[in-house]
């Protein structure tokens, strides 16, 4: 057999014969500042190359516009919802939120009447409504007794985790 054919592989070889050097690395994430990708991917002679970067997301140009008011930042959904929430305790109501996603009902069939009614007295303990959640019926009671105050969600459709669903004024 002839030795010099069969010489074994060195660290001079290139990203096509299956090994890959710092400088050619460089030089692919150099391509992709350039052209402004997030991924890049290469495959050459069975090596796989992938890399990414966290670009900026593609609405920051609309984003840099001035907000109506620039000393106040934009709202979150969240943040709207905990100054919902802090404003109906702050008047003294203890929120029923929901405990799971589901789907929200306010009777137990839809030929009864509902479970409760804005101005109804509750006590601890009392069915206010049923969450459907993967077939299953989950009963959501009451934590105080008190009084409806308000209902805030709708019979028969969707609610979210820790979605408002009812405002209760405790009994002093």
């Amino acid at each position: 057999m002839n030795d010099k054919n069969n010489k074994p592989a060195g660290p001079e070889e290139s990203a096509m014969s299956g090994k890959i050097d710092y400088d050619e690395i460089r030089k692919l994430v150099s391509f992709l500042e350039e052209k402004n990708l997030s991924v890049l991917e290469l495959e050459v002679e069975g090596l796989k190359v992938k890399i990414g970067r966290n670009a900026p997301p593609a609405a920051a140009p609309v984003a840099a516009q001035a907000p109506a008011d620039p000393a106040a930042p934009p709202e979150t959904a969240a943040a709207a919802e905990a100054r919902i929430q802090a404003a109906e305790v702050a008047k003294g109501h203890q929120l029923i939120t929901s405990p799971m996603v589901g789907t929200f009902y306010r009777a137990p069939d839809p030929t009864s009447a509902p479970f409760v009614d804005i101005g109804d007295p509750v006590q601890k303990g009392q069915t206010l409504c049923i969450i459907e959640a993967m077939k299953l019926m989950n009963e959501i009671e009451a934590d105080v007794d008190g009084t409806i105050v308000e209902i805030f969600a709708e019979n028969a459709n969707p609610v979210e985790y820790g979605q408002k669903l009812f405002a209760i004024l405790p009994a002093s």
